[in-house]
């Protein structure tokens, strides 16, 4: 599992913590090459499959297994589960869609829960960018900043129920693919120290 922050995936590993470090370079390469085809099929179809991310998944936990028995089993659970859970409150929210919140779980149990939430960090910030440049773009910035102030602050009224227009479901709301802003912030979470 990748518990270590203060390295990057292509150092040379230092003689204490090797088997660790030989997870995170393990993790590298898979996860760069499943970000890369999400990505590429988020903005061709607006859909992440579920052929890419399922075995991604498996071969994360089984990997963590492999190296570091059940503790590594313990924490690709908790790295899957941290990600299922945060953003399967914004699935639930109808902000969000299964096939990121299937992504993010399967990176998870790549790269454990402390990766994971900084990746996450890193994430937001990047879909909160490219979301004003997609709407700046657009001509929508306005609408942007509305919607947006109707989520928080019709939270009073609504209470915890999704928003009846800003929601995934509906066809008349705009969608960003958000694939690339979750391979923004876990390629960052690579590199971090």
């Amino acid at each position: 599992m990748i518990w270590m922050a203060n390295c990057s995936p292509l150092s040379a590993p230092p003689q204490q913590g090797r088997k660790r470090l030989y997870m995170h370079s393990i993790a590298w390469w898979p996860t760069l090459i499943v970000l890369a085809v999400a990505t590429f099929t988020d903005l061709r179809s607006r859909r992440i499959p579920n052929w890419l991310v399922f075995p991604f998944m498996l071969a994360g936990i089984g990997v963590s297994g492999w190296l570091h028995g059940w503790s590594g089993i313990g924490q690709s659970l908790a790295g899957l589960g941290l990600g299922a859970l945060l953003l399967g409150v914004l699935c639930w929210l109808g902000g969000m869609g299964m096939g990121d919140l299937k992504l993010c779980a399967a990176i998870g149990a790549w790269i454990g829960p402390m990766q994971l939430l900084f990746a996450l960090v890193i994430t937001s910030m990047a879909g909160g960018i490219m979301a004003l440049c997609w709407a700046a773009a657009g001509g929508f910035l306005g609408d942007l900043f509305q919607g947006a102030g109707d989520l928080v602050f019709g939270f009073t009224k609504r209470g915890l129920r999704p928003h009846p227009e800003l929601v995934l479901s509906n066809p008349a709301s705009r969608k960003m693919p958000y694939a690339p802003a979750i391979a923004v912030g876990t390629i960052v979470s690579f590199f971090s120290k």
